[in-house]
Order: structure tokens, then sequence, then C-alpha cells
């Protein structure tokens, strides 16, 4: 049978660097470049997120160095932008509330997640809202580093699953993660089914369906 989801926990990096509310903004740039990461988690009581913060939090402080004061035209069309700008400490920087993702959610959830709201990264929370890893989007590609072994393995399960033998007799065969179906099913209107089917399975990167239609042989 075809494995279960992956799920976050399955692809998530478990070691996070965080700050407190109360951290400064030269501590948060710090961090940042000690630890390679373009954004943290901001943490409160026992490891509640609350937000985050990330370079573009940080930016506008640059971008608005020396007229920031001078054009009131711009200031009334970005004054969220210019609070960032005044902002000395991770509770004034952040965003916030954090878009999280629980551990036991799938990938195509938190996929799904970072492309709604436009987040490159997400931090995950247990079941008691507390932080235990964050996830990116390279994190979440990883699916597409399964061997081709793999996925042939999990194609094979998929198909095997028909209970009516609808499918009939498909051959496969899987090349740098492209899975090629042939052979024939009884009605044209399985085709996009088995193709949906088989494209489902996490790390294929495409289905080519070279299926007829015939009672199979």
């Amino acid at each position: 049978m075809a494995e279960s989801p992956r799920r976050v926990s399955d692809v998530m990096t478990r070691t996070v660097v965080a700050v407190g509310r109360e951290a400064s903004f030269r501590e948060i740039v710090e961090i940042m470049g000690r630890w390679k990461v373009s954004a943290v988690p901001v943490l409160e009581g026992e490891g509640r997120v609350i937000g985050v913060v990330s370079e573009a939090d940080l930016l506008p402080k640059e971008e608005f160095r020396d007229d920031m004061l001078e054009r009131p035209g711009m200031a009334r069309q970005r004054f969220a932008e210019l609070v960032k700008a005044w902002a000395v400490t991770a509770e004034e920087l952040m965003s916030s509330p954090a878009v999280t993702v629980h551990a036991d959610a799938t990938v195509a959830e938190a996929a799904r997640t970072m492309a709604i709201r436009r987040v490159k990264r997400l931090p995950v929370i247990d079941g008691e809202a507390k932080l235990c890893g964050i996830v990116s989007r390279a994190d979440l590609l990883k699916v597409f580093l399964r061997s081709d072994e793999e996925l042939q393995g999990e194609v094979r399960g998929v198909l095997l699953a028909d209970p009516l033998h609808a499918f009939g007799e498909l051959r496969m065969s899987v090349s740098d993660g492209v899975v090629t179906l042939s052979g024939q099913v009884r009605d044209a209107g399985l085709i996009p089914v088995v193709v949906r089917l088989v494209r489902g399975v996490e790390g294929v990167v495409d289905v080519a369906a070279r299926i007829g239609v015939g009672a199979p042989s």
C-alpha cells in the first residue's frame, strides 16, 4: 500500500534560533548573521510563538534612514513601514500574530499555507502551541529528493490498491521523478483518475500517461 503523506515533522529543522520580545534590534541582526538565518521566531513564556522578525521587518530602518520624516505624503502611504523603521525591540519589529504550522500537518498543507500567506518559512508548533522546529521552502522540497526506486515502490502500491482492478495491467517506470505509465484501462474516464492518483504520490515530478483503452490482455 502507499505510504502515509509526509508530515512537517519529517522535514522540519528541529534546532531553531529564537529571541524574546525584549531582544534589541542589534541583537536580532547579530543572531541572524551568526546563525545565517533570515528570520527568527519571537517567544514568550515556556516557548509559545507570538511573532516572527524577518529581514523584511528590519530593512525599513535602513530604507528610511535619511528622510523618513521629510516626506509626509509617503509617510501616510507607508505608515506601517515607518513604524518598523522606528522600532528597537523584537516586540515592536515582529509580524504578529505569527503564521505557524503544526508538526503533524502534511507537507502539502504547509506548502499551501506558505503560498496563501506569502511567507518563506513557518515556525512549527506542537499540541501545546510551543515551538518545536521551523520549516522552510527548501525543507518542503526535500520530498523531491526521494529515489526513483522508492517512488516506484509507492506508485506500485497505489496501482495495486485498485479494488476492482479497473486499471487493468498498467506498467510503469520512473526516471528522475517522472513516472511513465503504459498499458490499458477498461474505460477512458479512468485515465485522468489514475494519473491524479500517481501525481499525488509525494516526490513525483510529473506523470507521462501512455495508456490505451480496452480489455487487458
